[in-house]
């Protein structure tokens, strides 16, 4: 892997993103950016807060920009969930290697639980995610390359599959 790479790692909520982004980089000794994280930093407030206080719509611009300007740069990149849905960050992903981790509604159910800090998946959980997995598997399919199933495969293997893969994209 050249040190100069991006490699986005995008999926549903439960995918394992931070996890396996996180240890990505460690093993490819890159900078690790979680674009939630960052708009939380910046913003000073949680991303629930940012639904609440300035609705969905605010914090898809945030997303835009902090999503754009982490894929500019080198390094393992764990994008929001709903990322790849915006035009402006699917064009980003193009120029970059993608990672889909790819999970079922079961699994990613049992990952998420009750985790209050997700805004979108509020209420009937496991409805939510089979309509925001049947919305955004067609997109992250259509910008991934290398996809991983993640349901019950422990995050080491996870990412020594990536690394595995990254070596035959860059053939």
């Amino acid at each position: 892997m050249s040190a100069a790479s991006t490699i986005a790692v995008i999926g549903a909520p439960g995918a394992g993103k931070t996890s396996v982004g996180r240890q990505l980089a460690t093993r490819l000794k890159l900078p690790f950016v979680d674009v939630d994280t960052r708009i939380e930093a910046e913003q000073g407030r949680l991303i629930r807060e940012i639904f609440a206080d300035s609705g969905e719509a605010h914090f898809r611009e945030l997303e835009r920009e902090a999503s754009v300007a982490a894929l500019a740069a080198p390094g393992v990149v764990s994008l929001g969930g709903g990322a790849p849905m915006t035009p402006a960050i699917a064009d980003a992903l193009r120029q970059v290697t993608v990672v889909w981790l790819s999970v079922s509604v079961t699994q990613a159910s049992r990952r998420v639980g009750l985790n209050q800090a997700r805004p979108l998946l509020l209420g009937n959980m496991r409805a939510t995610l089979i309509r925001l997995l049947a919305e955004r598997t067609p997109v992250y399919q259509s910008v991934a390359t290398i996809t991983v199933q993640t349901d019950s495969t422990p995050i080491r293997v996870i990412v020594d599959q990536i690394i595995s893969e990254l070596k035959e994209v860059e053939r």
